[in-house]
């Protein structure tokens, strides 16, 4: 009878549908960087979830959400956008809110990145960056020193195309501290630009340019995302940068309107912040981890944290984007940029 139990068992346990897993989308800017977040998260699903992730590739942003809710076709779990997105498509009514009740792992996330629509998952800072050789033992330190062409002579880049954290780095170099930036004063952040924009060589309008400006040593000091002039340094470019001032824009993670599987994002967007996969990340990107409990647990080396833009000792040297205020003035402060800067 024992026997013919074990038989009967297995017969049932074959008889089980195949697709017993159930599939998650998630949605990201593709390349390296979409790549690194497969390596370091989500190849490591623990066998409890009974998860598929299936990537998809949004190279045209909220574009590609907006079109999708718009046609009732959406067939995303959980996407990623830049934080200034994240807060339009709130506004916009493109994404659901969140179930925190089913994301424990968010309490590792800085409170001031997390709502009721969205949570902080990774960052990026746009720094300081100079030429070693040129500047010596005397180098710029912050924006302000950016900006004085007097005792910092040489030539400058600039990423040139949107206002966001252009409009910040004018006010800082105009002495505004970190803590009173917001609300902007648009007017007085365009003045200072308007007085040094003869000083700017080159405007960058991609990543790619504006580490070949470095490894080129085309121009002696720019702005450049930290990822892009670290990436310079390791082509040989004698470039450093400093962290001081820099701008910090979050990469967040949001549910879009009417997901397939919305409970299973919840569960994905529970793992992706999951600080013992966080802390994989700067070995494959360094965008991330913003789960702070990476640090705090000891998942990182107090060396490797040195380098990550979001490490509890670096992330209170920047200035974190302020996502609300763009989602509400972008236009305004686009038409303003475009007039002086663009001309």
């Amino acid at each position: 009878m024992k026997l013919h139990a074990i038989l009967m068992a297995a017969v049932c346990l074959a008889a089980l549908p195949a697709g017993a897993e159930e599939t998650v989308s998630y949605a990201s800017y593709g390349g390296a960087y979409q790549e690194g977040v497969r390596k370091a998260i989500l190849d490591h699903l623990p066998a409890d979830h009974d998860m598929k992730v299936v990537d998809y590739v949004l190279s045209g942003g909220i574009r590609d959400i907006r079109t999708k809710v718009k046609a009732n076709a959406v067939d995303i779990d959980v996407a990623e956008l830049y934080g200034g997105l994240c807060d339009i498509a709130a506004k916009e009514g493109l994404i659901e809110p969140l179930d925190y009740s089913k994301i424990p792992n968010a309490s590792g996330i800085p409170e001031h990145l997390r709502n009721k629509y969205w949570i902080g998952f990774t960052a990026y800072s746009t720094v300081l960056a100079y030429n070693k050789d040129v500047y010596g033992d005397n180098p710029p330190k912050n924006w302000a020193d950016f900006f004085d062409v007097e005792k910092f002579p040489g030539t400058r880049a600039i990423g040139g195309t949107y206002p966001s954290t252009n409009m910040e780095i004018g006010l800082m170099a105009d002495g505004v501290p970190r803590d009173k930036i917001y609300p902007l004063d648009m007017e007085r952040s365009l003045k200072k630009w308007a007085a040094f924009k003869p000083n700017i060589t080159v405007r960058w309008s991609t990543g790619a340019q504006a580490t070949q400006l470095a490894t080129s040593q085309e121009v002696d000091m720019l702005s450049i995302w930290a990822a892009r002039i670290d990436a310079a340094i390791k082509e040989g470019a004698p470039f450093a940068y400093t962290l001081d001032d820099a701008v910090m824009d979050v990469e967040c993670l949001v549910v879009p309107k009417n997901s397939p599987n919305r409970e299973g994002a919840m569960r994905l967007i529970n793992h992706l912040l999951d600080p013992k996969y966080q802390a994989n990340l700067p070995d494959y990107i360094p965008y991330g981890p913003m789960n702070q409990d990476a640090f705090k647990l000891g998942l990182i080396s107090p060396e490797k944290a040195a380098n990550v833009v979001t490490s509890s000792d670096n992330i209170t040297r920047q200035l974190i984007l302020n996502a609300s205020y763009w989602a509400e003035h972008e236009t305004e402060a686009q038409t303003k940029w475009d007039s002086v800067m663009m001309e």
